[in-house]
């Protein structure tokens, strides 16, 4: 992880599948709710039109409490080398503000890909440090995923 100044998440990582087995697993609707989310969340739904100006609505349901939504606006949608996207909460907290995740895959020989996200801005420190927590516990679970699909 770096920081540029700027109240924004950098992460990378290098998963064990090839970018097109990845691309499917962040955007497929039955792939993500397997994923996504922060250790002890589920997804009960994923409702998406995976396009340019197409939008997205994910239920997070934490561990314990009420489930909430996630909602946002397709950007780019790159098959199999990247997607960007709108991404901000139904019911934001005060410090939230609508931010851009940038997911790109480059391959790293014929059975791995490199994932790099971007998020940002962020108006505080606190809130960028939460989805930086949130968003390295999915990208284990994402790794653990993608991993056991390209397995022979």
């Amino acid at each position: 992880m770096t920081h540029d100044g700027g109240l924004r998440l950098h992460l990378r990582r290098v998963l064990a599948a090839p970018s097109p087995v990845v691309f499917s697993a962040l955007t497929e609707p039955r792939e993500l709710a397997r994923w996504w989310g922060p250790e002890g969340f589920t997804i009960p739904s994923v409702e998406c039109d995976l396009r340019p100006g197409g939008g997205y609505r994910m239920a997070m349901q934490p561990p314990e409490g009420d489930a909430f939504h996630l909602v946002g606006e397709y950007l780019e949608v790159a098959p199999p080398v990247g997607l960007s996207y709108t991404f901000r909460w139904e019911d934001p907290d005060p410090e939230d503000q609508e931010t851009v995740v940038r997911l790109t895959l480059r391959d790293i020989g014929a059975a791995s890909a490199e994932l790099t996200l971007t998020q940002g801005d962020f108006l505080t420190e606190r809130r960028r440090a939460l989805h930086e927590e949130g968003w390295t516990q999915a990208l284990d679970k994402l790794e653990e995923l993608v991993s056991s699909a390209a397995s022979p």
